[in-house]
């Protein structure tokens, strides 16, 4: 037996997460942090994201990028879900994950079963917010054509 002094109508109840429907939803990354793999041979990337508009406003999906792992496809397949995030939020150059916080995208999100058979949400896509890549530098200013000194009607 515990005894607690425990007022149940000062805290919200936890309520459980239901999958939110597969789509597309625009959110931003909240947190971020690199993590152990379960079996201690490699590490992770732990991106917290949270939706912003919309019916599911305010909601957290979550998505784990391997980084490093023995398999080298797992970490090629990472690298290249890395360079999404970072190409969607416009951050090409990454030096530190919180550079890529507060940053709107737009992420796809799918449902799954997860090992016990229960649906769950998976982020399978990432592009920029609106689906309009912002380029890195403007683009080259092009020449004009130079004007003839013959009218066009004199040719």
């Amino acid at each position: 037996m515990a005894i607690l002094n425990f007022n149940a109508n000062e805290v919200e109840p936890n309520t459980p997460f239901e999958v939110i429907p597969a789509g597309k939803y625009n959110a931003v990354i909240v947190e971020s942090e690199m993590k152990a793999t379960r079996a201690g041979t490699g590490r992770y990337l732990k991106l917290v994201f949270e939706i912003t508009d919309g019916e599911y406003a305010g909601r957290k999906i979550f998505a784990s990028i391997n980084l490093e792992n023995p398999n080298q496809d797992a970490v090629r397949i990472g690298r290249a879900e890395l360079s999404a995030v970072c190409h969607a939020v416009n951050v090409l150059n990454l030096q530190d994950t919180v550079q890529l916080h507060n940053l709107p995208l737009t992420i796809t999100v799918r449902v799954k079963k997860n090992q016990d058979g229960e649906p769950t949400n998976e982020v399978r896509g990432y592009e920029p917010r609106g689906g309009v890549k912002i380029p890195a530098t403007p683009p080259p200013v092009q020449p004009r054509p130079t004007a003839s000194a013959t009218p066009p009607w004199a040719k």
